[in-house]
């Protein structure tokens, strides 16, 4: 196994770390949990240019970093969905936690259609590198979620509602871009969606016949 592979199934590893700290009562967890997760998501820029740089790019990780990734982001809203004071400061009362609610689901759905698309275009032998507007979710989706954890320990304050409030406008900058990027990749690629002609069926049940051969 190749240095960015150890490197992803390392933030895999991280995640059940950074659940424990999240729940585990002693002071300030939850900024010590917001520290192992942006350690985390940094490894998920690092395998990759390490990958790309030194020519180490494998099928195992093509596989593992994606869910590596998916899976970490994922957990951070959903568990922050179990701590809804977070989102109930700045005069938001009730609506801060449906919103909330509404926008980890489209998040979600995004990950789920995108990589359903990624697994039709695998099929029709097509790889789809990530594009620049799938970065910058990313980063928003880092950003929002290490500043909404970062503000815990504070609610209450006025450091708290500052934070609550700059992460929550954060977050919701980030669902937008989520969703946007989500809608922009599929519009940019989507020739993959388009039926194949019966000779290109008929060549490629020619190639499958050459490889079983």
């Amino acid at each position: 196994m190749n240095l960015p592979n150890k490197i992803t199934l390392t933030r895999i590893f991280m995640i059940p770390v950074f659940v424990v700290l999240f729940y585990v009562e002693f002071p300030y967890h939850e900024i010590v949990a917001a520290a192992v997760f942006l350690l985390a998501a940094f490894t998920d820029f690092l395998d990759g240019h390490i990958a790309r740089k030194y020519h180490l790019v494998t099928n195992l990780g093509k596989f593992l970093d994606p869910i590596a990734d998916k899976v970490l982001v994922s957990t951070a809203l959903i568990l922050l969905l179990t701590r809804p004071a977070v989102f109930l400061t700045g005069g938001l009362a009730g609506w801060g936690i449906i919103a909330a609610g509404v926008a980890v689901a489209l998040i979600l759905a995004r990950e789920l259609i995108v990589s359903g698309f990624r697994l039709i275009a695998v099929e029709r032998g097509l790889v789809l590198a990530a594009d620049f507007f799938g970065k910058i979710k990313t980063v928003l989706q880092d950003v929002s979620v290490a500043v909404l954890l970062v503000a815990m320990p504070f609610l209450g304050g006025t450091a708290g509602e500052v934070l609550s409030i700059l992460g929550f406008s954060l977050f919701g900058a980030c669902t937008v871009a989520t969703v946007a990027s989500g809608i922009h990749y599929i519009v940019a690629n989507r020739a993959v969606l388009k039926e194949e002609r019966p000779a290109e069926q008929a060549e490629r049940s020619e190639d499958d016949g050459e490889g079983e051969a």
